[in-house]
């Protein structure tokens, strides 16, 4: 992780077989081809905040209690910040896209899709957390949430 000048962890860098294999994969497949994995994979794609180009990653997207959330398990990435300065993206599976506004959250509702997202998917983001078990105690949860940006989309 990269930390801040109070040493705060805020980003954490996705390992490489992620960055060259998986995500390029999952670009072509979900984004290009449509294919579904029914586990909520999308390919998020929101415009630069510098370049106004838009830039595509994939994303689990969370749905819970008839809301959407994305839930960025690596910190302050770059589609983090694209996506706090626009307001605003879209999710593409194959040929459908699907426009949101994005609402940046904390509070209850925060730690609430955090710990459903845990939950879903521990297997896969344990390791990008500090938090020990999905179980895990509200303030363990509290402290590891201020390096896991959680938006609600509209």
């Amino acid at each position: 992780m990269t930390k801040t000048n109070n040493s705060a962890l805020v980003y954490q860098r996705p390992p490489w077989v992620m960055r060259h294999l998986f995500d390029p994969l999952t670009l072509l497949l979900v984004g290009k081809l449509g294919m579904d994995d029914r586990n909520g994979t999308r390919v998020l794609e929101v415009k630069g905040r510098k370049s106004g180009i838009w830039r595509a990653t994939p994303v689990r997207l969370l749905e819970l209690n008839g809301h959407r959330y994305l839930v960025a398990m690596y910190g302050e990435t770059n589609w983090v910040k694209n996506l706090r300065s626009q307001g605003e993206g879209r999710l593409r599976i194959g040929s459908h896209m699907d426009a949101f506004r994005a609402v940046e959250l904390d509070g209850n509702e925060k730690l609430n899709a955090l710990r459903a997202y845990l939950k879903l998917h521990w297997n896969l983001v344990a390791q990008m957390t500090t938090v020990k078990s999905p179980d895990a105690p509200e303030e363990e949860l509290m402290k590891a949430g201020r390096y896991h940006p959680v938006f609600r989309l509209e």
